[in-house]
């Protein structure tokens, strides 16, 4: 009975979900958790979501993917784990789309059903209203992923794997990089872009870890010396106070 009194709850939360500002941040908490909600809570609708009513996993993946900046490694994680759990029992393109990009990394796999997944948006009662934020942040996603392996791409590349066109990849992608501080530059004469981040030497790598190690060091000993000049106050301090009850006791006899 608990079980059916849940799954009603929340295939009619979609409702609230889908048209509240904040309702796609509380649905990714409801299943995967988050700082308030205890582990046993989380639990419990997700397991009922596994067991009873596993398609409700295209609003889980719609809602996590429609708010990038919001959500952390470990969510997306636990999420992509949970979406091979029931691949068996549930298939769709948005989905299929997490599942190519973060289980196979077969961009040209997610390239395709993120264009199946306009389908999806266009004929779902509770996504068609997200249809836009959706393609944009899912585009973000595999640029995102892309630029983790390779360091420099070409702009047409990139452009057939967001399924856009060149100049058009070329404005998004310059968006990007002044709206959200991307850490790349664009050069127009070659028609590529390149990534910013470098992998450290192990000589940095080191001189990295180990550059606050002299303060830290120092602050360890100004610490230990503060600590042991109170426990000598401390004893001194006792010491007068068993002196001066030694010199009262006669008085008081």
């Amino acid at each position: 009975d608990l079980l059916h009194q849940r799954t009603w709850f929340i295939h009619w939360s979609l409702f609230v979900y889908f048209n509240h500002p904040r309702g796609r941040d509380d649905l990714v908490q409801l299943f995967l958790g988050s700082p308030t909600s205890t582990t046993n809570q989380t639990n419990v609708y997700l397991n009922t979501l596994q067991t009873a009513s596993p398609h409700l996993l295209r609003y889980l993946a719609a809602a996590v993917i429609i708010n990038p900046r919001k959500k952390n490694e470990r969510t997306l994680k636990e999420l992509v784990k949970v979406i091979q759990q029931e691949s068996y029992a549930f298939r769709d393109p948005i989905t299929e789309f997490l599942e190519c990009l973060y289980v196979h990394f077969d961009f040209d796999g997610a390239q395709k059903k993120l264009r199946d997944c306009t389908t999806v948006l266009d004929n779902d009662f509770f996504l068609i209203g997200c249809a836009d934020e959706f393609m944009e942040n899912a585009r973000l996603l595999i640029f995102e992923t892309f630029c983790r392996i390779h360091h420099c791409i070409t702009i047409d590349m990139l452009a057939e794997k967001l399924n856009m066109g060149a100049d058009e990849a070329e404005r998004w992608i310059v968006n990007l990089i002044r709206n959200a501080s991307l850490d790349a530059k664009i050069d127009s004469q070659k028609g590529v872009v390149v990534m910013g981040s470098q992998v450290l030497s192990p000589y940095q790598a080191v001189i990295e870890k180990t550059k606050n190690l002299f303060n830290r060091t120092q602050m360890l000993a100004h610490n230990s010396e503060k600590r042991r000049d109170t426990n000598a106050n401390w004893s001194h301090y006792q010491t007068q106070q068993s002196q001066t009850n030694s010199t009262l006791a006669p008085v008081v006899e």
